[in-house]
């Protein structure tokens, strides 16, 4: 069965059952209030004892002839019959004898002041029948009034038809209604549906659904728009990683190919390159291989998912137990390759204690793209000082510094100072660092030596960039969580510390 059909028969079920249960609460509630009133209207005949006492005769119950009780007309309009203290029973007027019970044989005796009960005739119909105490002195007996509940029964009948007419009729009106209600409340996921087969068959992520209202469908549709705007802007930069990429890759691979084209040339030709020349190429080549080597590790670091492994697990990732990090250790080591790639640039550094919950390779990788970062911009013979004080690292150059008007691009892939495009470099270098230290739940910027505020990477950025423009310094400033002293022993692996 389908939604809607699901839908209008629940419908259909509910007021089924909701008539029914009124219509049989309606049915007793009109059957006790007529048998009260058949009860009332015994009450009220106009038997007497003094028309009835002439069928006791010396304690002795004695019935009227039926042939008599035929001719004379029944006043009453109800059977009435005496009752002794025995249980023994006599016809006074109607034409059908009633069992006697004990209850009226109680009354008989006069230790009940009357009863009302119902009682069923051998040719099976049932009568309602009072008995009261036969109010003559000297006579130990009872009379019961009776007349049968075939006009209650009637009555009651044609009630349950009606009643059932009506319930059929609002079961299928509520079944009608069920479907109209269905069709209308579905129609938005209806449309959903449409929309998500649409993108489906097409790959068309630019579908917006129209959002009306405030409900659960509202809601829904807004989720959808929501993911179809996210998917498409991933897709997007997905498309904008892989040209960049590709135009990052088109530079070394074209300098490489000419290289080895020469090579290769002065090889078949027998026309030998000079040395120093040949010298010359093989190390362009060199230095080309790493740089591809370096773009390549720098895409794939890159193209992880945010959240694998203990990197993911301090976004909350449940895979795997983040390590505990002792970051001024790992910045020191950073400091030392620093120190061993680049010459002619001094690095000082002063580290206080501070303990982070971190990814120990990522972090340290951040930290070296930071230092790298500050060192290729800092004058020959200048400094780099790097300080770690309470969760916050600090590292200034002196070198022309990052324009006003690029500080917010310096973390986006890719994004190079136009004044740092000759220099080595991927510019994918700070994107890394944003996303690591996005993952450790920290916050990464990059400002002017000495400003209060620059372009920052942190719990809601994460892209990359090198600097490289302006003047007076720059300063990075990396902010973790974490503790000045290593946390008790609680399970999890610890870095070590030397």
């Amino acid at each position: 069965m389908t939604l809607r059909s699901r839908l209008a028969l629940l419908v259909a079920v509910t007021v089924a059952v909701a008539v029914a249960a009124c219509a049989t609460v309606a049915w007793f509630l009109v059957r006790a209030q007529l048998v009260s009133s058949l009860d009332d209207a015994l009450r009220e005949s106009q038997v007497s004892d003094a028309m009835v006492i002439r069928q006791w005769e010396a304690g002795q119950c004695r019935s009227v002839p039926e042939a008599t009780r035929r001719a004379v007309p029944n006043p009453f309009d109800s059977t009435v019959q005496l009752v002794d203290r025995s249980g023994n029973s006599c016809m006074a007027f109607g034409e059908q004898p009633l069992p006697v019970g004990g209850q009226d044989a109680a009354v008989a005796r006069g230790e009940r002041t009357e009863t009302l009960h119902t009682v069923r005739a051998s040719d099976g119909v049932e009568y309602r029948v009072l008995t009261r105490p036969l109010r003559v002195p000297g006579a130990d007996a009872a009379v019961s009034v009776a007349r049968p509940l075939d006009e209650v029964d009637h009555s009651l009948d044609t009630l349950a038809l009606v009643l059932g007419l009506v319930a059929a009729a609002g079961v299928l009106g509520a079944a009608g209604a069920g479907v109209a209600l269905a069709r209308a409340g579905l129609r938005p996921v209806v449309r959903l549906t449409g929309a998500v087969e649409h993108v489906a068959r097409t790959e068309d992520l630019a579908v917006q659904i129209p959002v009306e209202g405030d409900d659960e469908i509202a809601r829904l549709s807004r989720s959808f728009n929501s993911m179809t705007a996210s998917l498409a802007s991933s897709r997007a930069l997905q498309q904008q990683l892989i040209a960049d990429a590709g135009h990052e890759l088109r530079t070394p691979l074209t300098s490489m190919r000419t290289n080895i084209d020469l090579l290769v040339r002065s090889e078949e030709t027998g026309r030998a390159l000079p040395p120093e020349d040949r010298a010359e190429l093989l190390a362009s080549v060199r230095a080309q291989m790493a740089e591809l080597a370096a773009l390549i590790g720098d895409l794939q670091e890159l193209s992880r998912p945010e959240g694998a492994g203990a990197a993911g697990a301090v976004a909350g990732g449940p895979n795997a137990p983040v390590p505990v990090v002792a970051l001024h250790t790992v910045t020191e080591r950073a400091v030392e390759r620093a120190r061993l790639r680049r010459s002619g640039v001094a690095l000082t550094a002063r580290l206080a204690p501070w303990y982070v919950r971190a990814d120990p390779a990522s972090l340290e990788r951040a930290v070296l793209n930071l230092l790298d970062n500050a060192v290729k911009f800092s004058p020959a013979g200048g400094t780099v000082t790097v300080s770690l004080d309470g969760g916050t690292l600090r590292i200034r150059d002196h070198g022309p510094g990052v324009p006003a008007e690029e500080l917010p691009y310096v973390f986006d892939r890719f994004w190079r100072s136009p004044s740092a495009r000759s220099m080595p470099g991927s510019g994918l270098g700070l994107s890394i660092v944003a996303r690591t230290v996005r993952q450790a739940g920290g916050h990464v910027e990059l400002r002017p030596a000495g400003a209060g505020a620059g372009a920052g990477a942190g719990d809601s950025r994460g892209d990359s960039g090198d600097e490289g423009a302006g003047g007076g310094g720059t300063e990075a400033v990396l902010r973790l969580p974490g503790a000045a002293a290593p946390p008790p022993d609680t399970g999890w692996p610890t870095t070590p510390l030397t």
